[in-house]
């Protein structure tokens, strides 16, 4: 047991040793005392998922062994955070509670203001470091962009070179999903937590997978590959932003004076990667400055739009992958196989459940956010609502499931992977079976509406709820505080032909 106070570096979402400044600035003070704490409460919530606990498992047993190289070996408690840190508190003293600031869920907002409450109550210190370019208590967007790229460009915290041992019995036993109460959650595919699969993930990109992204990105078919695959990675934190950002300024300056064709490619889809990485942060800052948008429409005129109530039979087919629309049901059933799919096919599975079934984005967004291990709520909310057409601002983008399956997969084989039913369909007749002869002998379904008049209804009913009075005035509003002062977000209904390049790209989520 050390006679000194703690210093209490509280991991959550930032799962390194590596550019923690956290850990760096407790271990200038005092004895540290690494801590995760595994919350049940936080684990049962409606967007958590065992797939993402395994992605975690895997990122704290390397952790455990980073810390342990160090002098002292990663605490692991289970409980309320609260009661745990005030435990800690009475046993052994915490002179300063340390964590990176964290933009979470609505849970995790909650269960940060009662540590504040508590920590103001013990008068503990409680830093809170910026990971991110998030800033928080932002008065204006005016500047972001600046400041992500200088706080980008800070120096990379190494860790320290040591941390004092503690002595005595902390506990480090890791529960499993069945623990936590998480319901099976087969995911074949999954990608493969920890640091060391974040820093090969990186090089492979940088050096070997990532020259043609620019292009491949948006077909599911190339962008398992030409994806830089680092989101769980970033939304777990076994590798930071800045680390990423820094890393991919270095090879795009090692290319620029290169004339060669091959090298202009990788220039080209590095410097898309970049502005990514942007977006990424302003997708983060919108609930960082809103956290009620994870639950309520961002423009309220949309209140009551579509049904509170999802129509099961609608939903359960979407969530199945039995829609009778192949392409969209063989994104779905890849997600589920993988846990990742490229971010134009989210925006699709999205837009097709909002538009075409019309169904409520929260019931919808609570599922996509099981399902994806680089689940970020910052993110994954704003696009939500982008998706669906609640946001006020954002030009409707009804993706056609058809086309998309046309434009991205043309032969099919996307399709056949993962929708096996079809394996017998001509490759002229695969993205609408139901036109096929052979049609009425298949076990796949129908299409569950009729996806042209379906996308119709669903423009008139938003149009015309655009026309209505004091739309425009909220909407002006919602992109005074939200909207990008760098590319602009396309406001207000804008056609999509007069956007520009990086608009359009904040069409998507982000493809990292």
């Amino acid at each position: 047991m050390s006679r000194q106070p703690l210093q209490v570096v509280w991991f959550k979402r930032d799962l390194r040793i590596h550019d923690h400044r956290p850990l760096v600035e407790a271990a200038k003070r005092g004895p540290v005392l690494p801590l995760y704490i595994v919350e049940p409460d936080l684990w049962s919530q409606d967007d958590a998922s065992a797939r993402q606990w395994a992605f975690v498992t895997e990122s704290l047993v390397e952790l455990q062994q980073a810390l342990a190289n160090l002098g002292q070996a990663l605490c692991v408690m289970v409980g309320d955070a609260v009661t745990i840190l005030d435990r800690i508190h009475h046993e052994h003293g915490i002179a300063h509670l340390w964590s990176h600031l964290e933009t979470g869920n609505g849970w995790t907002f909650a269960r940060d203001r009662s540590v504040a409450d508590w920590a103001r109550k013990m008068a503990v210190r409680w830093s809170e470091p910026r990971q991110f370019g998030v800033i928080r208590r932002l008065k204006s967007r005016d500047g972001w962009a600046q400041a992500w790229d200088r706080d980008m460009a800070e120096a990379v915290c190494a860790p320290p070179r040591a941390l004092q041992p503690l002595g005595g019995h902390w506990p480090s036993s890791i529960p499993s999903a069945p623990d936590l109460g998480l319901a099976a959650d087969p995911c074949p595919f999954r990608q493969a937590g920890g640091r060391a699969a974040a820093l090969s993930m990186l090089k492979s990109f940088l050096y070997v997978r990532g020259r043609d992204y620019r292009f491949q990105m948006s077909s599911p078919v190339t962008a398992f590959d030409a994806c830089s695959r680092l989101s769980p990675h970033l939304a777990w934190g076994t590798i930071s932003m800045r680390e990423v950002a820094q890393d991919t300024w270095k090879r795009i300056n090692a290319l620029k004076d290169r004339d060669d064709a091959i090298s202009k490619k990788w220039r080209a889809s590095l410097i898309s990667f970049m502005g990514r990485q942007h977006w990424h942060c302003h997708f983060m800052q919108k609930l960082e400055d809103e956290p009620r948008l994870e639950f309520e429409n961002l423009h309220p005129l949309y209140d009551g739009l579509r049904p509170d109530n999802a129509e099961p039979e609608k939903l359960q087919a979407w969530l199945d992958g039995k829609t009778g629309y192949p392409f969209a049901d063989a994104c779905m059933r890849a997600l589920n196989q993988h846990g990742w799919i490229n971010f134009r096919m989210r925006a699709m599975l999205m837009s097709f459940a909002s538009y075409h079934l019309w169904l409520p984005w929260r019931a919808t967004g609570l599922h996509l956010a099981r399902q994806f291990v680089d689940y970020e709520p910052g993110i994954h909310w704003s696009q939500v609502q982008m998706q669906s057409g609640t946001t006020g601002i954002n030009t409707i983008r009804v993706y056609n499931p058809i086309k998309q399956g046309i434009d991205h997969d043309p032969s099919g084989a996307f399709i056949r992977a993962y929708v096996p039913e079809l394996q017998d369909v001509p490759d002229a007749f695969i993205h609408e079976p139901w036109t096929w002869m052979g049609g009425s002998t298949l076990s796949y379904p129908r299409p569950i509406v009729d996806q042209a008049l379906a996308a119709k209804a669903a423009k008139e009913a938003i149009y015309a709820l655009r026309k209505k009075a004091g739309h425009s005035e909220g909407a002006r509003g919602i992109a005074a505080k939200h909207g990008s002062r760098r590319a602009g977000i396309p406001m207000t209904g804008r056609k999509p032909q007069a956007q520009s390049k990086a608009a359009r790209s904040a069409q998507l989520l982000l493809d990292l």
